[in-house]
């Protein structure tokens, strides 16, 4: 059976929700255009997970028209009463590079106790590429969540400001090989300063062979 708009649209609107939810997910095989009109009834859907998979599909099909998007999507990053829509919000702000959300974002971030959400936020500061962002990812760095933290590096590596570096040298002897994995990452985009050059060199022998690969790639 085909996929068609009016198909999708008597999914969307059926009463079990895990018919709307395959409409959602149907909606990819539409027109982008025809596929964003039907989609914005459901992104205010009584169901968490039909929300969920709305919002999160805005990433791709806001585009359409970035004015609605940043209103709907601001809508549920503060309003939705559940966090993991709230986190899909701010994922789908950031691929948007609606960066006329980012005061929503902090305010949410250093509202929220939800670790999930800022997390979610203080990734998506690194996609915004807003340069506003650093001060909030400087207080994320030193967050007590180690999700957070690891977060914050690489977002601050995406924004590429070299006040990050000094934020990023106490994670270089981290023990844990994933975060300093990531730190390095991010050091590498910063690799023309002579700190960020300095602390990879010094990465190069780590004794997790994945850092220490990194290390070498960056250098390269």
């Amino acid at each position: 059976m085909s996929v068609t708009p009016e198909s999708v649209k008597a999914l969307l609107e059926a009463e079990d929700f895990g018919q709307r939810l395959r409409g959602v997910n149907q909606l990819r095989e539409l027109e982008p255009a025809t596929a964003f009109d039907l989609i914005q009834p459901v992104i205010t859907d009584s169901n968490v997970r039909v929300r969920y998979a709305a919002v999160s599909q805005l990433s791709s099909l806001g585009g359409q028209d970035r004015d609605v998007s940043l209103q709907v999507l601001r809508d549920r990053l503060n309003n939705d009463p559940e966090t993991d829509v709230k986190a899909a919000a701010a994922d789908s702000l950031a691929a948007l590079k609606l960066t006329e959300a980012f005061d929503d974002m902090q305010t949410v971030f250093n509202s929220t106790q939800e670790w999930l959400l800022q997390f979610s936020i203080a990734a998506a500061l690194g996609e915004l590429g807003d340069p506003r962002g650093f001060e909030l990812l400087q207080n994320a760095i030193q967050s007590e969540n180690e999700l957070v933290r690891t977060a914050a590096i690489g977002a601050l590596g995406e924004l590429g400001d070299p006040r990050a570096i000094s934020l990023l040298a106490p994670f270089v002897e981290d023990s844990d090989w994933q975060v300093r994995y990531r730190v390095v990452q991010a050091l590498g985009r910063m690799k023309q300063d002579p700190e960020a050059h300095q602390l990879i060199e010094g990465m190069l022998g780590d004794k997790a062979e994945p850092v220490a690969q990194e290390a070498r790639n960056a250098i390269a």
